[in-house]
């Protein structure tokens, strides 16, 4: 998209894509394939926003760390031996190495280039050779850091540093998941996602639309969880996050050969809750797949226009693990879980290509997307309050 087309028309005309379903508009396809527009979106999403980048439970000892990174933004978590959790850069503030990789327990981080040394709080304790250097004080000198805020036992970190608390934006989503004790939930540490080539916002259409889910997937290992079952609650218009739930057509169904829960079912569960799933969103980051007996949560990293990483987790009812016929049980979910999650990734490469094409249009809606609906009603108004204050500073004072 050619860069004078990011202008006052093109981020108006956004507004239709807000509308009902009725007459709504998708977004625009440079949306996720212009390089001026991904440029303009970090601003206006990532700098401001919420972003998922773990859990808690894989710090949850002194000099516990884990490494991520988002749009290109190498991020460090720890817990100090005060039992503070920091999230910071990892990026040394001498010459820009990274001064951790990876996952473990350390007593602090030292750079592996000069050997200068940060303290778990990303305190900057040593600088080897330095006491020559005119006005140098190590005092002055830290590893930047970011807001933290645990929810659900899920990490989120703010670049921003007056950004309003998450939690409160996320009461509705965190009611309907309640049964599930998601803080207490257990699971194994994901590994790091592969790069995949598509935008960020076609992975989280894909994981919360409905209308596809009987249709791509039609046969044994989806068909209890019909698209005409699909219900898209209300938000308010701070939330932070959306929901579908979506009806099944039998109690305590899951993703596997038998379409029932070989799992422990959460304990928590309301009747309700054993007759549905729940797919719920907080953009830009974090996407969760609940059923009775498992919940897959996907943490979406954006890298670039047309990329992004992808870190997939799993949690269970706590003590499941236990059973010495977990790892069988869980490999059943996992066959049908991968088999579906194959074909969704095969669309959204083929959509992304699409995406590029001339012929690609502003499509419309069926009301099975509802969830579309809400995540663009999530994604317009900081679009376009981030394109008038920029506006703003382009008028001569």
């Amino acid at each position: 998209m050619p860069a004078d087309l990011l202008n006052d028309a093109f981020f108006a005309g956004l507004s239709t894509s807000t509308e009902g379903f009725e007459t709504a508009q998708t977004l625009p396809p440079a949306c996720y394939v212009d390089g001026d527009f991904y440029a303009f979106e970090q601003e206006a999403v990532f700098n401001h926003e919420w972003l998922c980048v773990g859990r808690e439970a894989w710090v949850m000892e002194p000099g516990d760390y884990f490494t991520t990174a988002i749009i290109g933004e190498p991020i460090l978590v720890s817990r100090t031996r005060k039992g503070e959790l920091v999230a910071m850069s990892s990026v040394c503030q001498h010459r820009a190495m990274l001064v951790a990789e990876g996952h473990g327990n350390t007593r602090g981080f030292v750079c592996p280039y000069h050997h200068w040394t940060y303290g778990l709080d990303g305190a900057l304790v040593n600088a080897p050779a330095m006491e020559q250097t005119c006005g140098f004080d190590k005092g002055d000198i830290a590893l930047p850091r970011f807001k933290v805020e645990v929810w659900l036992g899920f990490i989120f970190v703010n670049f921003d540093l007056e950004a309003a608390p998450l939690a409160p934006r996320l009461t509705q989503i965190e009611t309907a998941l309640a049964g599930y004790d998601l803080a207490g939930a257990e699971g194994p540490r994901p590994d790091p996602g592969a790069q995949l080539p598509w935008n960020w916002k076609v992975m989280f259409e894909n994981n919360n639309d409905g209308y596809h889910a009987s249709r791509l997937h039609q046969g044994p290992l989806h068909d209890f969880v019909p698209s005409a079952q699909s219900v898209f609650p209300a938000m308010p218009d701070e939330a932070a996050g959306y929901l579908r739930f979506n009806g099944t057509t039998h109690a305590d169904a899951s993703f596997n050969v038998t379409q029932k829960a070989l799992l422990p079912v959460f304990p928590g569960l309301t009747e309700v809750d054993r007759n549905r799933m729940v797919f719920a969103n907080i953009p830009p980051t974090l996407s969760l797949v609940v059923t009775a007996d498992m919940v897959i949560y996907l943490i979406v990293r954006a890298t670039g226009p047309e990329t992004h990483e992808m870190d997939t987790g799993l949690l269970f009812a706590p003590g499941a693990m236990a059973d010495p016929a977990f790892s069988h049980k869980l490999e059943a979910n996992m066959t049908a879980a991968m088999s579906i999650i194959a074909q969704d990734m095969h669309v959204d490469g083929l959509v992304q290509v699409g995406l590029r094409s001339r012929f690609a249009i502003r499509g419309r809606y069926s009301w099975q997307e509802g969830a579309q609906i809400a995540f663009n009603r999530w994604l317009t108004p900081r679009y376009q309050r981030t394109w008038s204050a920029i506006a703003e500073q382009r008028v001569p004072a």
